[in-house]
């Protein structure tokens, strides 16, 4: 910079210097402000009993060993994770290192992501059992009242790529190679020079070689739950989760996934049942959700909502028998509909005084019996035969039965149970369409908070029994922020 004469001068500037090692105080309640969600999250989670989680230490003051991490700890930095959409073990270590909001709940402290990934994994038990608790208390403030619970499912990818799906020869070729790899260990022309690196590398091989062994256990499974030697020589599983199965996406595709059935309470929104499951279908989970809730909370929902899914006349007749009512969308009555190039039943007319048809040409059809149906609970089937000797002087037999040599026109009549009558009669009240309705604004809203609020839309851990203990901490966190938020709503409000 120039002056009046002339001279020229250099700044002072204060240069970023990366370099230099710094020490600092840190005042760690300061790290977040008093109304950050985390501390709430602290609050909510240092007031249940967690016991349990307590009693499986082994470390203790007697008997020695490294002190372990407070269970506390573990569970409210798994859930503020989840509740910002963060899954994985590894990342909440790390955040541990720099976000203000999990150095606030460590107190500055690291925590290993092994420790974390193990604490999520290794207590589904007690998680459940605490998952338990928070319902009992959510009842008792009568924000689960049971009165109408919402069921829905929907499909979460399994952490396995398709590329993993592989027949059987593929398999034992893969399992092989590993085997070979596992006995080669030891050998001195194969060792690593770091302890360290051999140590890992000889765990990994051997994950590895169990995990085939695994999924050829699986394989064998779903061969002998089909029919068929061509079948069961297609079937195939993943080598990365042996037990996920392909199901088919909300866009349309078709992934390895679980399926992750939920169960709401209408009152409040908040989820009052977990469960995953491999079947794609729905419909054999109604009957178990019940069974579900009323040995988590000690009594039956008075109604349960799902869609036509659920809906079969079996669940309709077997819900019913449990004093359960139901909502749900059921397809239309069988139509009886007959083989192509032939007179279509609904040209029969059907007088229920005398139970017979009666065809366009004048002759009667008459009652030949009744048999249930083979798949459809709650469905009978009456049959009505003419005279085979009106069938064969009639002029429209060509066209009506041509292929009847022995005997007359047959039709079938569907008729459904009185269970089943009732539940079409009570459907079509504008009260069970408006209660049917509410199902989508209750559950499907839990589904979708969860996969694009905690970020659940693939599973960060492999196996059933693993993806449903994942499915229980984010069902857990959802809870909790509902809780939350609720009562902040009632403290306002007073």
């Amino acid at each position: 910079m120039s002056g009046e004469n002339g001279s020229s001068r250099q700044a002072l500037i204060r240069y970023v210097n990366r370099q230099q090692m710094s020490w600092r105080a840190t005042d760690v309640e300061k790290l977040v402000a008093e109304d950050h969600p985390v501390r709430a999250v602290w609050e909510l989670v240092g007031g249940l009993d967690l016991r349990q989680f307590y009693e499986a230490i082994e470390s203790n003051v007697e008997g020695g060993g490294r002190p372990a991490f407070d269970p506390q700890l573990l569970i409210r930095l798994w859930v503020y994770a989840y509740s910002q959409g963060i899954g994985s073990a590894r990342e909440v270590a790390r955040r541990c290192e720099f976000d203000p909001a999990f150095q606030w709940l460590a107190g500055l402290q690291e925590v290993n992501y092994h420790t974390l990934a193990d604490f999520r994994v290794n207590r589904g038990k007690e998680l459940d059992e605490l998952f338990t608790q928070v319902l009992a208390a959510l009842s008792k403030e009568r924000l689960i009242t049971l009165e109408q619970v919402m069921q829905d499912g929907t499909k979460i990818k399994a952490l396995a790529s398709t590329r993993t799906y592989q027949q059987e020869e593929s398999i034992r070729e893969h399992l092989r190679r590993a085997q070979q790899r596992v006995a080669e260990l030891g050998d001195p022309l194969q060792e690593e020079t770091g302890p360290r690196v051999r140590q890992a590398r000889e765990r990994a091989r051997r994950e590895r070689q169990q995990r085939l062994e695994n999924t050829l256990e699986e394989l064998r499974k779903l061969q002998a739950s089909r029919s068929g030697e061509k079948a069961k020589s297609k079937a195939r599983a993943s080598t990365s989760d042996p037990q996920a199965r392909v199901m088919k996406q909300s866009d349309g595709g078709l992934a390895l996934s679980y399926n992750a059935q939920i169960s709401a309470d209408a009152a409040q929104g908040l989820i009052v049942s977990a469960v995953v499951t491999q079947d794609a279908n729905d419909t054999a989970q109604l009957l178990p959700a019940v069974d579900r809730l009323e040995e988590r909370l000690g009594k039956k929902p008075k109604q349960m909502v799902a869609d036509g899914g659920y809906t079969t006349r079996e669940n309709i007749e077997k819900i019913a028998g449990r004093g359960v009512d139901f909502l749900g969308s059921l397809d239309k009555t069988a139509s009886g509909a007959t083989a192509p190039q032939r007179l279509p039943p609904n040209v029969f007319v059907y007088e229920p005084g005398s139970n017979r048809y009666l065809c366009p040409e004048g002759k009667w059809l008459r009652p030949q019996g009744r048999h249930p149906h083979k798949k459809k609970g709650g469905l009978t089937a009456h049959r009505y035969e003419a005279k085979f000797s009106d069938c064969q002087s009639c002029l429209r037999k060509p066209e009506c039965c041509p292929e009847n040599q022995s005997q007359g026109r047959g039709l079938l009549r569907w008729q459904e149970s009185a269970v089943v009558t009732a539940f079409r009669e009570k459907m079509a009240t504008r009260e069970a369409q408006a209660q049917y309705r509410r199902r989508g604004r209750v559950v499907e809203f839990c589904h979708a908070w969860i996969k694009s609020k905690l970020g659940l839309r693939q599973f960060h851990v492999r196996g059933l029994a693993k993806a449903g203990t994942e499915l229980l901490w984010a069902c857990f966190t959802y809870n909790l922020q509902q809780w939350i938020r609720l009562r902040r709503a009632i403290t306002q409000g007073a």
